[in-house]
């Protein structure tokens, strides 16, 4: 015989630039273990500093593919910031984003864990984007966006 359990979800509300971010695994990643930087699954090649949004949300912002951008959470009036991320066009909801983990991880709040089992909550990481100043981008980093689909 089984039990089952029903949770009420919480109601979260986020400003208007605000996204939600998940973070994931690339293909040929296990946990935190990156063997090629590579990910078959969304087509990207050589890169791991990318950030998918919705086409919509691409727009809203201004932004286009390819652009580089800097992503700062926002939890509890702390702010976290991860720089020169490449926006990727991706088939994902509006309002929410994804990006790989480990390189994501600086976002994730320390005191933001799940109720019961006190897991970070990296699946849930309130976010806004902002274009990088153009200062901050070396001739380097225009290469590193060849690696991303258009």
């Amino acid at each position: 015989m089984a039990n089952f359990t029903t949770t009420t979800l919480e109601k979260y509300t986020t400003e208007p630039d605000q996204l939600i971010l998940m973070t994931v695994r690339s293909h040929d990643q296990f946990n935190t273990t990156i063997y090629e930087y590579n990910d078959r699954y969304r087509g990207i090649h050589g890169e791991r500093r990318v950030l998918f949004m919705n086409k919509e949300d691409i727009a809203a912002r201004g932004l286009k593919a390819k652009d580089l951008i800097d992503i700062t959470s926002h939890y509890e009036g702390e702010q976290r910031t991860v720089e020169k991320f490449i926006v990727v066009p991706y088939d994902i909801p509006k309002g929410n984003v994804s990006a790989y983990f480990p390189e994501a991880n600086p976002l994730v709040p320390i005191s933001s864990v799940a109720k019961t089992s006190n897991t970070p909550t990296s699946k849930y990481v309130v976010v806004t984007v902002a274009p990088t100043k153009a200062e901050k981008v070396p001739q380097a980093q225009k290469q590193r966006q060849q690696a991303v689909p258009a």
